[in-house]
């Protein structure tokens, strides 16, 4: 897969919120950055070498400059806050993509867009899209406080009356069930947000409108399922062969392995991050054989099509798999 790989400068920097802050990367030159779509994100080298996945917030239409906002997480794993402490103007930053795994498909007569947190980063970018482009939609945005739910004032100024806000110390949990049941045929939901916002919604969805209505990202992996201990477990985690067409060469993928894991030991360069399946980076054409797909990314949808994978969690549901790879 054809990538960008950006060197790029801090042009802004800004408090969103009491732990969100936004940043405005561009070019050295400030030439025009790749074209991108809402959904969007990019993977940011940081300084230290670690890697992290921001999605894009600012205007597409705007290719001088790309906007991320980044969560400060005291608890975390030390990305957001090296960006916290360390950015400064001027820091520069290698980025890689922008790639897309959410992107917003025509056709739906109204879309119902839900925000949880940091989640707003990429729904905000469908939000001023969809109505530019004069579609109908709502945006139920929801959060801890006003304090730290960043980005009101400009989605007031995108929405208007079509942006629903949900401090949770004011007025407690957004009613996802009624802003279903609200909905008009047809329409199409895009969400972002904790583990178990999207849970809930996607029940909810699939409920009322069907599988198809429900689009979601999430910023990390998500829990993995239940083991049953039925046949087609076992299968998937039995060893299998992968082919590897552009390599031109055949492995086996034992069970304690990953599809990734195999790849690197013969391409070492080969592109990856998550290892989680939430990323997207490790993104491989499947040219034959059936997939089990184990990702956060794909839809049903995509899923049925079984013509790419992510080599990083997925894995076989026959002997063998032919990847583009």
């Amino acid at each position: 897969m054809s990538e960008n790989t950006l060197d790029l400068v801090v042009r802004g920097l800004r408090q969103e919120s009491t732990n969100v802050m936004s940043l405005e990367l561009s070019l050295p030159d400030g030439g025009s950055l790749p074209q991108w779509e809402p959904g969007a994100h990019l993977e940011v080298v940081l300084p230290s070498g670690l890697v992290r996945h921001y999605s894009l917030c600012s205007d597409p239409r705007e290719l001088q400059k790309y906007r991320l906002a980044v969560l400060r997480e005291t608890g975390g794993r030390g990305g957001s806050e090296e960006l916290h402490s360390e950015t400064r103007l001027g820091s520069k930053l290698t980025a890689r993509g922008p790639r897309n795994h959410f992107k917003v498909e025509d056709g739906a007569t109204h879309y119902l867009l839900v925000a949880g947190g940091i989640g707003i980063t990429p729904i905000m970018a469908m939000a001023r899209e969809l109505m530019a482009a004069g579609k109908s939609a709502r945006l139920v945005y929801c959060g801890s406080s006003r304090q730290t739910m960043a980005f009101i004032d400009e989605l007031q100024t995108i929405m208007g009356d079509s942006l629903a806000l949900y401090p949770r110390d004011e007025r407690g949990r957004a009613d996802l069930l009624t802003e279903i049941k609200n909905a008009p045929a047809g329409t199409a939901v895009y969400a972002c947000g904790p583990e178990r916002l999207l849970a809930d919604l996607q029940s909810i969805t699939t409920d009322a409108l069907g599988v198809d209505a429900f689009h979601a990202e999430l910023f990390a992996a998500a829990p993995p399922p239940a083991r049953t201990g039925d046949a087609t477990e076992a299968a998937a985690d039995a060893p299998f062969e992968i082919e590897l067409r552009q390599s031109g060469c055949t492995l086996t993928v034992p069970p304690e392995k990953s599809i990734l894991d195999v790849v690197l030991e013969v391409n070492p360069s080969f592109m990856s991050s998550c290892e989680e399946g939430f990323c997207g980076t490790c993104e491989t054409k499947v040219l034959e054989g059936e997939v089990e797909h184990r990702d956060t990314i794909l839809s049903q949808k995509e899923r049925a099509k079984n013509d790419t994978m992510f080599i990083c969690v997925s894995r076989s549901k026959c002997p063998k798999l032919v990847l583009d790879a």
